[in-house]
């Protein structure tokens, strides 16, 4: 039997879908990437895959994201065989530049007669609330080191100050270098032209196969009759997410002996205790991250560690365990390579400095190497509300953190005393890392926020690829085959889940578990509030929020 693997790419793409059972049951029609690549580089090796044909759309995806998909595609293809993508529309008078991305990975382009090429190149906006909160009588109280660090700039400012428009502009400026480069490389076309085009864009579809950005055009009958013409004997189509499933149970015994490359992963913001569900997300819990890495230590079949980071960040206290970590895994001989997802920022890259090899997409936002913190003063609102709110303290600094009170003087030298102790910790444990100087380190911390590609050309990052190279550079780093197998660092069987851990040394105290978290800054007497306004809940070690799309 030979197989057509469909692929409908139209819905919400996802990094991963956590390890907890429940989680897995329910993410099993949604589309994972790490799952989608996974499969790709399986099915180019398999004699029954004759090729592959995707439906394209706007999905909610991210250019990191379709950067690492695109080059699964690539190869894929590489192997001899077809891949064939089709769309009713790349953003129906919207934008469509990120599916149209991962359609350059694709030998062949078809698009509806009806269709357009939403082209439309790469923007990065902010939103600043600080008017609102004036008016409901909200006074933010933030520090922030440094001017890059921009993460409170929503609710300190107006707009744009000049450090962050210049960093802003520069992030855009990257994503849409990378998007030119894409489409001229893999469709054949001059990079002067393909700039011309995007500023054309929403392009029909006729003037968009006349420019070369597809192929054909067709309805989905069309797509379908022209892709069985390809072969004497029809093949069989079957969903991605399908292909091979029965045989992965047999195909995971049989590698659970062989040496192999441990996988780790910090998705969501960093937080202190076990990894969980928060208000803003997943949480990677410092405890289970921990584990993970201490379990990958202690096993000998364990060789080499992929730890796949895919954070903002969160809490210095957490950042630093985790830090800690990897140091311990390289002092024991296991090599650690990082693969960044969407983002690694703040904490995200603090986790990630320690490791021997870092890896990122071209459009992986990181770096951020900055500290802020403060907090949400509601007196005012409340007031306006006709509540009185009085507190008793013992202690000169207990309501220091209290969202009723403003700081003093001496309590702003306090939060500044500690926003510079958390910045030089940062600034060194990078110099350290990364084998640079702290003055090097300097130049491009201060907060501010890079491209993957950028960040490459400064030293923060080693090497653009996605967990596929990852995996390749531990493989190879740790003497092992090209084949070695990659499996969880901290794997916990759904029965063992059920029995209390016989102590904290025992990989069942630290497994994935469902529930709330707002302790994130270590009070959480604001914390949700703060979310809704757009503050990033998630601790002192945070970046701004959203992937560049």
């Amino acid at each position: 039997m030979t197989i057509l693997l469909d692929l409908d790419l139209t819905g919400e793409l996802v990094e991963d879908v956590g390890s907890h059972p429940i989680e897995r049951v329910l993410a099993r029609r949604r589309l994972v990437l790490r799952t989608l690549v996974d499969r790709l580089a399986t099915a180019a090796n398999d004699p029954h895959v004759v090729g592959l044909l995707a439906k394209l759309g706007t999905p909610s995806m991210s250019l990191a994201q379709a950067q690492e998909l695109s080059d699964a595609v690539v190869r894929f293809r590489a192997s001899g065989k077809d891949a064939i993508a089709w769309a009713e529309t790349f953003g129906e008078l919207g934008r469509g530049t990120t599916a149209y991305v991962v359609a350059t990975g694709f030998g062949e382009v078809w698009l509806q007669p009806s269709g357009s090429v939403g082209l439309m190149g790469a923007a990065a906006t902010g939103v600043f609330v600080r008017g609102a909160l004036d008016r409901v009588h909200v006074e933010p109280l933030f520090a922030q080191r440094h001017e890059y660090k921009n993460a409170a700039d929503s609710l300190l400012r107006n707009e744009f100050t000049d450090a962050h428009r210049e960093a802003t502009e520069r992030l855009a400026a990257s994503a849409y270098e990378q998007i030119v480069s894409a489409v001229a490389e893999r469709r054949r076309l001059p990079q002067d032209r393909v700039r011309e085009l995007i500023d054309r864009a929403p392009i029909p579809a006729a003037e968009a196969r006349e420019a070369g950005l597809i192929d054909h055009l067709g309805y989905r009958d069309a797509v379908r009759a022209a892709v069985d013409r390809r072969w004497d004997q029809k093949p069989t189509l079957l969903y991605v997410s399908q292909y091979r499933r029965r045989w992965d149970a047999v195909r995971r015994a049989r590698q659970t002996r062989r040496p192999a490359v441990g996988l780790i992963e910090a998705a969501g913001m960093i937080g202190t205790g076990r990894s969980k569900r928060g208000p803003v997300g997943r949480v990677a819990g410092s405890d289970t991250v921990a584990a993970a890495f201490r379990s990958a230590v202690r096993d000998g079949r364990t060789k080499a560690i992929v730890f796949r980071v895919n954070s903002r960040g969160g809490s210095y206290i957490a950042s630093d365990i985790i830090w800690h970590e990897v140091c311990n895994a390289r002092e024991a001989g296991k090599p650690v390579v990082v693969s960044m997802g969407d983002v690694a920022g703040s904490g995200g890259y603090f986790v990630a400095a320690a490791a021997d090899v870092i890896v990122a997409q071209p459009a992986t936002l990181t770096g951020s190497i900055g500290v802020l913190g403060g907090k949400l003063q509601t007196s005012g609102l409340f007031e306006r509300l006709g509540v009185r709110v009085e507190g008793v303290a013992r202690g000169r600094h207990a309501l220091m953190f209290s969202s009723q009170t403003g700081f003093s003087d001496e309590e702003w030298g306090k939060l500044d005393e500690w926003l510079d102790l958390i910045y030089d910790d940062f600034v060194d444990k990078v110099a350290r890392g990364r084998a640079m100087t702290r003055d090097a380190v300097q130049e491009v911390a201060r907060g501010r926020v890079w491209t993957g590609a950028d960040a490459a050309e400064r030293g923060l990052v080693d090497e653009l690829g996605g967990l596929r190279r990852a995996i390749e550079i531990a493989r190879e780093r740790s003497g092992l085959p090209p084949d070695a197998p990659l499996r969880p660092a901290l794997a916990v069987s759904p029965v063992r889940r059920l029995r209390p851990p016989r102590s904290s040394d025992d990989p069942a105290a630290f497994v994935h578990v469902r529930g709330w978290s707002t302790q994130l800054w270590g009070s959480g007497d604001y914390a949700q509030l703060a979310a809704a306004l757009g503050l990033p809940a998630s601790g002192p070690l945070t970046m701004p929020a959203g992937p560049l799309r």
